[in-house]
This record gives C-alpha cells, sequence and structure tokens, in this order.
C-alpha cells in the first residue's frame, strides 16, 4: 500500500507539468489504446488464472499501476493505472471465483435506469444512468457501481487536483457490463456540475455482457455518439450474448400497434374474433410469464443470498422487463477460420473465447 502510495504520488505530482496542461485522449476507437487496456484488465483480473490455463499478454507499456482496491460489494475490485503523459485509467474487474462474485451476473432482474438503492442504513445510492422513464438496468451490476463508485469518486477527485483530467473507464467481461453502469454514472455527475466541466471521459467496454434495456442503450449510445464510448465483442464468446433476454407488448414505445390489436379483435365478425383472440394469447402470454418468472428467481429469489453478504440492502422495486439488448458503439472482432485453428471450437474450457488473449489476437489482426 505505501508502495501504491509513493507511486501515484510520483505520476501525479512530479510528472513534468507540460502533461498536465493538456488533455490527451482522443475521440474514435484507437487499436493501441485498447490492447493496452486489454493488458490492464488481465492484470487487474489475475484471480481468473485459477479457471484454467491462459497465456499472460504482457504488461502494460504506456500505464503504471497507482493503486488497486479492497474487494468491496460483491467481490468486485478496480485498479487505477496513470500514464507518464497524465491519462488516468480506471479498470475494473469482471467475475472471479468466489461465488459471491456470480451473485452479482445472478442478481438479473432490471431496476430503473434513475432511482435509489439502500445498500446500508449509511449508504444510500442516488443515481441516474438515464432520463427515458422506460430505461432500466441490471441492479446486480449497479450494485457493484454504487460501492465501487464510492471509492472510485474520491481517487479521481484527488487525480483531478494533480492536474489529470483525462480518465479512461474500461472493463472486460462482468467489469465490461458495470463500466456500462460506471460510465452513465460519471456522466451524468459530470451533467449535475457534481464532477468538473473539464473532466473527459472515455469507455471501453470488453467482452461485455448486455447492461440493460433498449431504452437505456438509447440513452448510451446517443450520449456516446461523438466516439468517446465502445464495446467490443468476439463473435465466439458466449459471455456478450448474456443476460436472457425477453422482449414483451410492453417493451415497447408508448404509442405501438400492440396498443390497438384487442380491440381490432373485438370488432372481427364471430367465430374468427375468438379464433385471433386464441391465437393472440398462445403468442402473447408465454413472454409476459417468462419474464415474470425471471424477475421472479433472479430478482426475489436470488436476492435472500444477496442479503447474506450485504444485510442491509433493501431489496428494490423492479422494472417489469428483461429486455436485454446489446449496447454501444460495437467493434466487432469476427471469429473465423484462422481464428479456429489456435482457439478450437471444441475445447472443454467454456472460457476459451472469453479471455484476454483471444480478443487481442483478433484485434491485432482485424482493427
Amino acid at each position: 500500500m505505501k508502495l501504491q502510495l509513493l507511486t501515484i504520488l510520483f505520476i501525479c505530482f512530479i510528472t513534468p507539468s507540460i502533461h498536465l496542461q493538456a488533455q490527451k485522449l482522443k475521440p474514435n476507437f484507437d487499436k493501441k489504446e485498447y490492447i493496452e487496456l486489454l493488458k490492464i484488465a488481465q492484470k487487474t483480473a489475475i484471480d481468473i488464472s485459477k479457471w484454467g490455463n491462459y497465456k499472460t499478454v504482457g504488461d502494460p507499456e504506456r500505464f503504471v499501476l497507482a493503486y488497486r482496491s479492497p474487494s468491496i460489494g460483491l467481490e468486485n475490485k478496480w485498479d487505477l493505472w496513470i500514464s507518464k503523459d497524465s491519462v488516468a485509467t480506471i479498470s475494473i474487474r469482471g467475475t472471479t471465483a468466489d461465488a459471491k462474485s456470480w451473485l452479482a451476473n445472478f442478481y438479473a432482474a432490471m431496476v430503473p435506469a434513475k432511482g435509489t438503492l439502500e445498500l446500508e442504513k449509511s449508504f444510500i445510492f442516488d443515481y441516474t444512468l438515464s432520463e427515458h422513464p422506460q430505461a432500466a438496468v441490471h441492479v446486480g451490476w449497479l450494485v457493484a457501481t454504487a460501492y465501487l463508485s464510492r471509492d472510485i469518486l474520491p481517487k479521481i477527485d484527488s487525480c483531478y487536483k494533480s492536474g489529470i483530467k483525462d480518465f479512461i473507464l474500461t472493463g472486460h467481461s462482468q467489469g465490461g457490463g458495470i463500466t456500462y453502469l460506471l460510465s452513465s454514472y460519471l456522466s451524468n455527475l459530470k451533467k449535475e456540475h457534481k464532477l468538473p466541466q473539464d473532466i473527459r471521459f472515455k469507455t471501453y467496454c470488453s467482452a461485455a455482457p448486455k447492461p440493460g434495456n433498449l431504452y437505456y442503450a438509447y440513452t448510451y449510445e446517443y450520449e456516446a455518439r461523438e466516439g468517446w464510448a465502445f464495446n467490443v465483442v468476439n463473435t465466439a464468446d458466449w459471455v456478450p450474448e448474456t443476460p436472457f433476454s425477453i422482449q414483451t407488448i410492453y417493451d415497447y414505445n408508448r404509442i405501438n400497434i400492440f396498443g390497438s390489436v384487442r380491440s381490432l379483435i373485438k370488432k372481427q365478425p364471430f367465430p374468427s374474433n375468438l379464433v385471433l383472440h386464441h391465437i393472440y394469447n398462445k403468442l402473447n402470454n408465454p413472454g409476459i410469464r417468462a419474464q415474470r418468472n425471471y424477475e421472479e428467481y433472479l430478482g426475489r429469489v436470488v436476492v435472500k443470498s444477496i442479503k447474506k453478504h450485504l444485510p442491509e440492502f433493501k431489496e428494490p422495486v423492479y422494472y417489469k422487463s428483461n429486455n436485454y439488448v446489446r449496447t454501444g458503439n460495437t467493434i466487432v472482432l469476427f471469429a473465423n477460420e484462422s481464428y479456429f485453428k489456435v482457439f478450437p471450437d471444441d475445447s472443454p474450457n467454456i472460457w476459451q473465447h472469453h479471455f484476454v488473449e483471444p480478443y487481442i489476437l483478433l484485434a491485432e489482426e482485424q482493427l
């Protein structure tokens, strides 16, 4: 800890002032920047080495580790890495082998993207990730975001006071899912003037699962439209395909054709109206039942295990949706024939396509 403190003091205060005058981050996807972040991600997620054999991808060339958080929330951690040209990287760790870490994934009911979580009697988390009234996000990763942000915000403040104004937000796997929400949270703090207006955030979510519903994605993608946020996906990786998605008629915009279907059916002559009503229910009801089941088991059942680790956590009111969608400006790494020669699809290791190494291979070849 003393060594880390000395490192951050050295980087923040002794780095020549010329580097502290200008912002170094630029919009748009940067291949070298992303590969550097993958190397950081592997260092942040070192616990993953317990899950099977994989090769290390080397050390970051541009950044130096300045701080590593303790385990907080649902077995969450983050790193602060700082470059000589005064760019700070906040790297969120992904899922570990610890059961508590997996609970954050399985607690997959949705909550509104604007609201309040009561995590502890002394920790009330007010958040705004989207102003859209229909936007909703993954509650488990929101809990993780809350705990991480409590540790991250003081470090952002310290870096800013030392002259650092450029921050990269990144995470691989679960870390990417959390990074979406953290990015939205910090962006809103800036809008509310709770963060300095000249701070700049650039986001790279890597191998990330789906963080929320379509209306959250609309907000996120609109705010990232000038090239400041990216989602990188290996097409052979199953993790970005999670969580399960269920779309019902209630996931559409307020004005839609489905709102008048029943009235249109009633106007049909007998017995056509009965046949159409039966067909409509057969198509509509299974999706609604499935959504209720997912909310029950991935919300009200899983929260019982959550409370064993966070005993003061107050269960929130869930948003009645499981319409998870892929989010962000997506950079596709296409798993082709040459890729499968290196990483065959018949491997018994379910993480074969998910670790950092296959992402670096495809990024170097295709980007």
